[in-house]
């Protein structure tokens, strides 16, 4: 099995990277782990022209987005991390969605979505400053999540599992219960 993970905080040593790294420690042995740091990737943010709904392809000179794509192609399995920017994901990890939205879903000629990943499964991780329970209340880390849900989900993902860490600032440490869930999680990626 494949799994792909996009790391999308700046700090390699976060609680984002953490959690990650817990995540990848417990997956099955077998699993081969390809771990991307967006922030490091060299992209160029989409220009919205809409070519590649009909070209497949994107019309700007090739990057890093066109090397993750095929990587996201290959998975079985994908494990998205992102800190809560402004109630959603980080913008490198904006960045790199919209550049591969045409690998992500198709479109019928009547605009409707089609899910290029059917079958596959994934993962949501991210963190917050604002305290719990107001990350939720508020939308905060809700919003990272709702905002990854919404990609994956119409890319034909199923998500089978989302951690959540409110209050980073005051809690800058995981908890064994959020080590436990990690772990649990890891265990939740099956092989088709």
């Amino acid at each position: 099995m494949k799994v792909v993970v996009l790391n999308a905080s700046p700090r390699k040593n976060g609680l984002v990277s953490q959690m990650l790294n817990i995540i990848i420690e417990h997956l099955p042995k077998e699993c081969e782990v390809s771990f991307v740091t967006t922030n490091s990737l060299s992209l160029r943010p989409c220009i919205g022209c809409m070519k590649c709904r009909t070209t497949l392809n994107c019309c700007l000179p090739e990057d890093d987005a066109q090397r993750i794509l095929k990587e996201i192609r290959e998975a079985d399995a994908l494990v998205v991390g992102s800190p809560c920017y402004w109630g959603n994901m980080n913008g490198y990890l904006k960045v790199l969605f919209d550049r591969i939205v045409y690998g992500m879903m198709g479109e019928s000629p009547s605009g409707i979505p089609i899910p290029l990943h059917k079958g596959k499964q994934a993962i949501i991780v991210t963190t917050c400053t604002t305290p719990f329970p107001f990350n939720i209340l508020f939308k905060q880390s809700r919003g990272a999540v709702k905002a990854l849900r919404e990609i994956l989900k119409w890319s034909g993902f199923k998500i089978v599992g989302t951690i959540e860490k409110g209050g980073t600032r005051k809690h800058p440490e995981l908890t064994e219960s959020e080590k436990k869930k990690c772990i649990r999680l890891a265990g939740k990626l099956k092989k088709n």
